[in-house]
């Protein structure tokens, strides 16, 4: 039998309410129309395939020039275990590839990739996610992901933006409606992106509602009693 864990969903859908909202996120949601934030939030971890969504967001600006300066891809990845010399090397080398990135693609008004390395509160996150077009979630394996669940829960029902969703994610297997994707494909997740962004409102609504259902309905709660 499997109990896919789900997430406190009511308490996301509050903490995207614009009521909530912190100064960080009143800066993300001030951008000038036309202009989408891509979010990941993960933690360092090679299994997340940070390395991977890098190039495939690079492969996006080389596909799709038009989105150069109109999008950028907001990475967040917290520190951990920063004593254990595999997460040294990973973010180094995630460092080395958003730097290259940045510095091929680059303008003096904007930067293709936003890679922090700090932690967030929830609240703040349920706002980044709501001022997000699109949630990237691309792990080469992942048990569930509760990000991509966060994500969905977090977004404005009027104008909720596309999960692009990793086909190695447990959550995958819940959440069909997202845009389902193999992160080794660079090409792949470049178009699966672009497809996103270019989603029209109804359809976006309506794979929103389609995942709402299966989180309102699989939540912390029912993944406790059962």
């Amino acid at each position: 039998e499997i109990f896919p864990i789900g997430i406190d969903t009511e308490d996301f859908v509050r903490a995207g309410q614009k009521e909530n909202q912190s100064a960080s996120v009143k800066i993300l949601r001030g951008r000038p129309e036309g202009f989408s934030w891509i979010i990941g939030v993960d933690r360092l971890d090679y299994s997340k395939g940070l390395v991977e969504r890098f190039q495939s967001f690079s492969r996006l600006l080389e596909a799709y020039p038009a989105y150069r300066g109109h999008v950028t891809l907001l990475q967040i990845a917290p520190p951990s275990r920063s004593e254990v010399p595999e997460y040294r090397e990973i973010r180094r080398t995630l460092e080395a590839e958003s730097g290259h990135i940045n510095g091929r693609f680059a303008e003096f008004d904007w930067v293709p990739i936003n890679y922090l390395n700090k932690s967030y509160t929830r609240q703040d996150l349920a706002g980044f996610y709501q001022a997000s077009r699109i949630g990237l979630v691309t792990p080469l394996r992942d048990g569930m992901n509760l990000v991509a669940k966060e994500y969905v829960a977090a977004q404005n029902p009027q104008d909720p933006g596309v999960l692009v969703l990793s086909r190695f994610a447990g959550a995958a297997r819940e959440l069909e409606s997202a845009l389902i994707v193999n992160p080794f494909d660079f090409e792949g997740v470049a178009d699966a992106i672009a497809e996103g962004l270019e989603m029209p409102l109804e359809e976006r609504r309506s794979r929103w509602a389609a995942m709402m259902e299966k989180l309102r309905a699989n939540t912390l709660t029912t993944w406790r009693d059962k």
